[in-house]
C-alpha cells in the first residue's frame, strides 16, 4: 500500500495510532487533511488506521464495526473473522487496503491476505511511509519519551522523507487496561 502512512505505538500504559493526512492521485496531492484515523465500536473503544484506496478502507472498517457488534469486546476475534471473509469473499477479496486497529489490550495489523498480525516492542507501521515511520518508532522506543511523543516524531520523520506522506497528523490514544 502507498500514499499514506499510519503508525501505531504501545508503550507506558497507553496505545497510540496516528496518520498523516494526505490523499494523492498518481503524482499529485488532491487532498492535505483526510482523517485516516477513526474510533470505531459501540463506545468508541477501537482506534483505527487504513492505507490504501479509500471506499476499500470504509467498507472494511463497516465491516469491522459490524464484527465488533457481533463479538464485542473481543477485537482479535472480531479482527479474524474479517481477514477470513477479506479472504475468501468473492467481493472483498478485490480490496485494497490494510488497517491497524488497537483497543486497550491489543493492537493489529489486517490484511487482504488474511493476516491478522501483532507487533513486536509494541511498534507497528502501514502505508508508502511505513517502513520509515516503523524505523523511526523501533529507535524510539526504548526511549523516555511517551507513546504519543514516539508516534508523532515517528510520522515526522516518515514526512520528511515520503513524498506521499504529509505532515497534517492525526493522533488517537487509549488507556490500557490496568
Amino acid at each position: 500500500m502507498h500514499a499514506t502512512t499510519i503508525v501505531t505505538v504501545r508503550k507506558g500504559g497507553k496505545v497510540v495510532i496516528a496518520g498523516d493526512g494526505q490523499v494523492s492521485l498518481g503524482q499529485t496531492v488532491i487532498k492535505g487533511n483526510a482523517r485516516k484515523i477513526r474510533r470505531i465500536g459501540k463506545d468508541k473503544e477501537v482506534i483505527t488506521g487504513f492505507a490504501g484506496a479509500t471506499a476499500d478502507a470504509f467498507t472494511l472498517l463497516e465491516r469491522l464495526e459490524k464484527k465488533l457488534e457481533q463479538y464485542p469486546g473481543q477485537l482479535m476475534r472480531a479482527s479474524v473473522e474479517l481477514a477470513k471473509d477479506w479472504r475468501t469473499d468473492k467481493y472483498l477479496r478485490n480490496l485494497e487496503a490494510m488497517m491497524l486497529v488497537a483497543d486497550k489490550s491489543v493492537t493489529l495489523c489486517i490484511t487482504g491476505n488474511g493476516d491478522v498480525l501483532e507487533p513486536e516492542q509494541g511498534v507497528m507501521a502501514i502505508g508508502s511511509g511505513g517502513n520509515f515511520a516503523l524505523s523511526a518508532a523501533k529507535a524510539l522506543v526504548d526511549t523516555d519519551y511517551s507513546a504519543e511523543e514516539i508516534a508523532t516524531r515517528a510520522m515526522k520523520i516518515a514526512a520528511e522523507i515520503c513524498v506521499y506522506t504529509n505532515g497534517n497528523m492525526i493522533l488517537e490514544s487509549l488507556d490500557e487496561e490496568s
